[in-house]
């Protein structure tokens, strides 16, 4: 076998291991530790049980699993877990258009609705430099919503390749979500499936494939941040598919 040679790694195989929990949620975890420890000290036990359990999902919420990115450059990795729940064809936001951004003619536009039980580090599409991360405040609404791209406070993320070849995602908070934090700046080098920030507490992300590039995912498929691959770039065959 020449180009389709598969490398076997030495070792022999892949473990399965514990998911690390992100720095950024230790601070939480350890909040809501202490007081779980505080209520059973009190005796009240049944609230200390409850309490337990949320303590839990807190660290279970910010965990932060490896992922296999798969290394082909013409791929638009997904940049969150979750589920596809609109796929349109729209103008791009205004913070990304223009001649230095995503230009001005409608794209196609992937959301990915990540629930409270989602892994929330988002990655970035495509390797690249960061041009522009725009942070917008806003409402809380549903991000399972349409008009949640418009309304909700968001996060804009513009990366170029170097062909220059750019993909705009947006990183949206939701009812329960009130935070977003990032984790690049304008001029970082990232490169695909590279994580770029997070979204406290369930929320959405929306990713503007480029012009000429169809969709490879479905209507109510889900998504693995840093696996999933969305489209290849200038690839316009549309993948059919059904719910079953």
């Amino acid at each position: 076998m020449e180009n389709d040679e598969i490398t076997i790694a030495a070792g022999g195989n892949v473990k399965w291991r514990w998911p690390s929990v992100h720095p950024e949620g230790m601070k939480f975890g350890l909040i809501a530790v202490a007081i779980t420890a505080v209520l059973f000290l009190l005796g009240w036990d049944v609230v200390g049980w409850l309490m337990l359990i949320l303590t839990i999902w807190v660290f279970a919420f910010f965990r932060d699993p490896v992922r296999a990115v798969p290394q082909d450059e013409g791929a638009i990795i997904a940049p969150a877990d979750g589920l596809v729940t609109l796929i349109q064809r729209v103008p791009p936001p205004r913070e990304m258009a223009g001649a230095s951004g995503l230009g001005d003619e409608p794209l196609i536009r992937v959301s990915i609705f990540m629930s409270v039980f989602d892994v929330h580090i988002n990655r970035t599409p495509i390797g690249g430099t960061i041009k522009s991360v725009v942070y917008i405040s806003g409402k809380f609404l549903n991000a399972d919503l349409d008009k949640a791209s418009e309304d909700n406070e968001r996060q804009h993320i513009l990366v170029e390749r170097h062909d220059g070849v750019r993909i705009g995602f947006t990183q949206i908070a939701g009812l329960v979500a009130r935070r977003i934090v990032p984790f690049v700046k304008p001029g970082d080098m990232v490169a695909a499936g590279q994580r770029i920030g997070l979204i406290r507490f369930g929320s959405r992300v929306d990713v503007y494939l480029p012009a000429g590039t169809a969709p490879r995912v479905i209507l109510g498929q889900r998504t693995i941040a840093g696996e999933t691959i969305l489209g290849q770039i200038g690839d316009r065959r549309v993948v059919p598919g059904i719910q079953q």
